[in-house]
């Protein structure tokens, strides 16, 4: 029952994509989408809800794993792609230019997305190093067309250095994961040995180099999939290019993805190094992503623009709470994970209205936009606010969990220098945010039209989201629930 379960979950939508290919009428391809994007979400549910149960005591099978980590990062995904495909027959209505024939463009959208959302629904399962870099991957292969949707040749570069820059990184951890393969081989040399649990097992056996050269490697490469700096140069174009529900797919779902496979591989071979090095490379890159996203965010930025910056900012955050490899940080990664997704995803949809009402927005920062739309203003206020860090967020409690995880950890160097550079992001975001409602000239009010609706319901839904996830921090420090959530990474 389980395994069909798991095998369901990503199977799900590459059927849903394939049989869209089969629709003869828009219509029609907007109801397959969004019945089987229900059915997908509907099973990734359940299947988080199992893994969570059996957080003390992960389920195995030959090739997945259900975990607590698994199940966070499955239903983090679940929930981002059934919104990002509840919008997008709405962005699909209101866009005019297209990569693909007009005829079939509908369609090659939905199959590209269907795929994208298979590959990071299958990546929190797999229980193999090597069969989750190729998921990984093969994300690549199914959102590079996406990225270039629109067909302009701004779209084409993003997408085009996405590809180009991802596939170079990757192969980079390729080759580490091939050292490390080459150093496992005398207890195995199948696939099997690069298992999360063979790798933890038999880490030992390896020399304090080999296991070095194959971890820089490894986390070097994820990290250009992950995006954080300084191998971060694709993501401020392929973010901004993109179409929204893209957007929030590759912000909300893909980096964090890629995150828990970095983890995973800190956890399982971060041990065979020197006592701390793993953990301060991690902490390395999340420095560094923060002090490269923080000038960004001073700077007045088209929409999308800045909120790809603020992603940049936030894998940072995950990035230094990872490494700070304590349990209250721990705890303010699983909540930092959720309240980033849902406030950035709720941002990019908020972009839908608002370049088709005001088109400039894609290339100057929005101004003035309460007096315009009341419903967008929401969106942007609530995801704004969120990521900014501004109470109730529970983006501030999860700096505070990881801030005070890297204290009590000892790394009170680099929890006072990231305290200072939250502090400015807030500083930046706040201003965005102030100038973005009520900064401008007047212009004529906007329609209320079927996006501006849609974005204005999903506001007000997210934002009670996140207000529970905000209870939720007063929950997790000190609780044995946090050690069944994270499974084997606590």
């Amino acid at each position: 029952m389980t395994e069909g379960l798991v095998i369901a979950v990503p199977a799900l939508p590459v059927a849903c994509g394939l049989l869209i290919q089969f629709a003869r009428t828009p219509r029609g391809a907007d109801r397959i989408h969004l019945l089987g994007a229900l059915v997908t979400a509907t099973a990734a549910s359940l299947l988080a809800i199992v893994a969570f149960t059996h957080s003390a005591d992960p389920i195995r099978g030959t090739w997945y794993v259900l975990d607590g980590a698994s199940g966070a990062f499955l239903a983090v995904v679940a929930v981002i792609g059934v919104l990002s495909a509840l919008v997008s027959p709405g962005y699909l209505t209101g866009t005019q230019h297209s990569l693909f024939a007009s005829s079939r463009a509908r369609t090659w959208y939905y199959l590209g997305f269907h795929l994208f959302w298979a590959a990071l629904l299958a990546v929190p399962l797999v229980d193999n190093l090597a069969v989750a870099w190729l998921l990984v991957e093969a994300t690549t292969g199914a959102s590079a067309l996406l990225v270039a949707y629109s067909g302009r040749r701004s779209a084409l570069e993003a997408g085009w250095k996405y590809l180009v820059l991802t596939t170079f990184g990757l192969t980079v951890a390729l080759t580490g994961i091939f050292v490390l393969y080459v150093g496992l081989a005398p207890h195995g040399g199948v696939l099997g040995t690069l298992d999360w649990q063979s790798i933890a097992r038999h880490r030992s056996s390896l020399s304090r180099h080999a296991a070095l050269l194959a971890f820089l490697l490894i986390i070097g490469g994820l990290a250009t999939k992950i995006g954080w700096a300084p191998v971060h140069n694709w993501l401020p174009d392929a973010h901004s290019e993109s179409p929204p529900p893209i957007s929030a797919m590759l912000s909300g779902a893909l980096l964090p993805t890629v995150i828990l496979v970095a983890w995973r591989v800190l956890v399982t071979l971060g041990p065979a190094l020197h006592p701390g090095v793993g953990d301060a490379i991690l902490m390395g890159f999340g420095l560094a992503s923060l002090s490269i996203a923080v000038p960004f965010l001073w700077r007045p930025l088209p929409w999308k623009r800045l909120l790809a910056y603020s992603s940049l900012e936030h894998m940072g955050v995950l990035a230094l709470g990872i490494g700070f490899a304590n349990p209250l940080a721990t705890a303010g990664v699983v909540l930092h994970l959720a309240g980033h997704a849902l406030a950035k995803a709720l941002g990019f949809y908020a972009a839908i209205p608002l370049l088709q009402h005001q088109a400039e927005a894609g290339e100057h920062p929005p101004r003035g936009i309460a007096r315009l739309s009341t419903g967008t203003a929401t969106a942007i206020g609530v995801s704004l606010g969120a990521l900014s860090g501004l109470p109730p967020s529970p983006l501030f409690f999860s700096e505070l969990l990881i801030l005070a995880g890297g204290i009590a950890g000892g790394h009170l160097v680099v929890a006072v220098l990231a305290a200072a550079l939250l502090a400015l992001g807030f500083l930046g975001l706040a201003h965005a945010l102030i100038e973005g409602l009520l900064g401008g000239e007047q212009h004529h009010r906007w329609q209320r039209g079927r996006s501006v609706r849609a974005v204005e319901r999903l506001a007000w839904a997210m934002g009670f989201g996140l207000l529970a996830l905000s209870a939720c921090a007063y929950l997790l420090p000190g609780s044995p629930a946090v050690r069944m959530l994270m499974g084997g990474l606590t």
